[in-house]
Formats: structure tokens, C-alpha cells, sequence
């Protein structure tokens, strides 16, 4: 089923045309590359939404459905994370990449249309599972100290289903940082969002030199979303 809907100044939709195609993969370049290209070869494996007003695409964000825990090889994150310990999840899983906004933008709505997209194609394609790479802006992971501490002390998933360390440049932060003092509010937007409505992360952070970020896994079960805040999701998304 094709999304869109509206609310208030933003129109979001599946972006399924190539001039919306196009559009998200310009939105990424700015947000990701200072303007080059960001294409890769999941991008013809994805489904694209794209939440737009006046001035034109104001965020974009791509999802992969997985058919379970024994595809995961096929997706973004497993190039970065030995995702074994989840290998064994049944039906779908969905893997959000890419999410951004244009420059300078810092209204919520857009972060809480982009769930209510997000939301809804997880329950139309029966997905349990919500995973991604949730990243700070800066590869020196020194400078995301107090995001890190916070994570190490409040949002590590359970030991039975956090991927082991697979990427050559990586780093314990809960050892390097305990003891230390965190702060959630340094945590990015999207991040502090999925933790909101029951996320959890890894016990390392990847240095990503390519695109100049750290980030962690992070996985959200969709039957830990609470209730009323499915509600509320479903609501802006009719």
C-alpha cells in the first residue's frame, strides 16, 4: 500500500516517482556528503519517504524490509555489526537508514511525521522489529562523551540480542566512559526518539569515517512502542 497523507504545512509520501526519487537523494547529499552523491546499492531495495512543504523536501528516510533474523545479512547494518544474536527473530524486520532533514530545519513535527510514516509501514508489512544506525554528527567519538555515557548507563539492549563487534574501528564506550556522567540531551534527535518509545542500543559505537559519524545500533521492538503512542502515530498518519 502506497503512503501519503497530510498534516498542518508537510505532505509525506512514499517517494515513489523519479523526480521524488531524486529529490531525497539530493536532501541525503546535503545532509550526508556536503552536496555529493549518497546512492548505494540498497537504495533499489528500499522503500523512500519523503516529507515535503513549501520550500520542497523537508526530510527524507529509507526503509528495508527483511523477511526475519536470518536476512539480516542483507541489509546496511551487518556491514558494520555481527548481527548473529538476532539471527533467530521471527517475521519481518525493518531497517530505517538514511533518515535526515534539510539544513537548519529544527521543527518536531517533521521527526514525529517521519515515526507516523514509519510506524504505519511496519504494521501494513507485519514487521516485530524497528533497527538502524543511529549517528552522531563527528567521527571523534570523544566529542559525543556525554550522548555515550548516558546510552552506557540507561539503553543497552539485553545481552542476548546485541550484535558483537565487527567493524575494524569501533569503540567500548560503556569501559572508556564509566563512571562518567551522561546527558540526554545530547543524544541526537532521531535517537533520543527511538529510546522515547523503548529502543535500545549497543555496547560499541562504530567510527564511520566515510560519512564522518560514530554510531550505534539501535533496535526497537514495535510491541514495546506504548500504546497510546502508537495511537497517536497512527492518528497523524491516516
Amino acid at each position: 500500500m502506497s503512503l501519503s497523507f497530510a498534516k498542518g504545512a508537510y505532505q509525506v509520501r512514499e517517494a515513489q516517482s523519479p523526480d521524488d526519487r531524486e529529490a531525497a537523494l539530493r536532501l541525503r547529499a546535503d545532509a550526508f556528503r556536503a552536496g555529493a552523491s549518497d546512492a548505494d546499492r540498497f537504495d533499489p531495495l528500499c522503500r523512500h519517504i519523503l516529507i515535503c512543504d513549501d520550500h520542497g523536501p523537508a526530510a527524507a528516510a529509507r526503509l528495508l524490509l527483511l523477511e526475519g533474523g536470518a536476512a539480516l545479512s542483507e541489509g546496511y547494518c551487518a556491514q558494520f555489526y555481527d548481527l548473529g544474536p538476532l539471527a533467530q527473530w521471527a517475521g519481518p524486520i525493518l531497517e530505517l537508514g538514511r533518515f535526515c532533514t534539510r539544513p537548519a530545519l529544527r521543527d518536531p513535527d517533521v521527526l514525529r511525521l517521519g515515526w507516523a510514516a514509519i510506524t504505519r509501514i511496519a504494521e501494513e508489512s507485519g514487521a516485530g522489529l524497528l533497527i538502524g544506525c543511529s549517528s552522531f554528527t563527528g567521527s571523534d567519538w570523544r566529542a559525543h562523551r556525554a550522548g555515550l555515557a548516558h546510552l552506557a548507563s540507561r539503553a543497552l539492549g539485553p545481552a542476548t540480542l546485541r550484535p558483537r563487534p565487527k567493524a575494524p574501528e569501533r569503540v567500548d564506550y560503556p569501559a572508556a566512559l564509566a563512571g562518567e556522567t551522561g546527558d540526554v540531551s545530547a543524544l541526537p534527535p532521531l535517537l533520543r526518539s527511538y529510546l522515547g518509545m523503548g529502543g535500545w542500543v549497543s555496547d560499541h559505537a562504530v567510527i564511520d569515517r566515510d560519512l564522518d559519524t560514530c554510531h550505534v545500533f539501535t533496535a526497537l521492538e514495535i510491541a514495546a512502542i506504548p500504546e497510546a503512542r502508537r495511537r497517536s502515530l497512527r492518528a497523524l498518519a491516516r
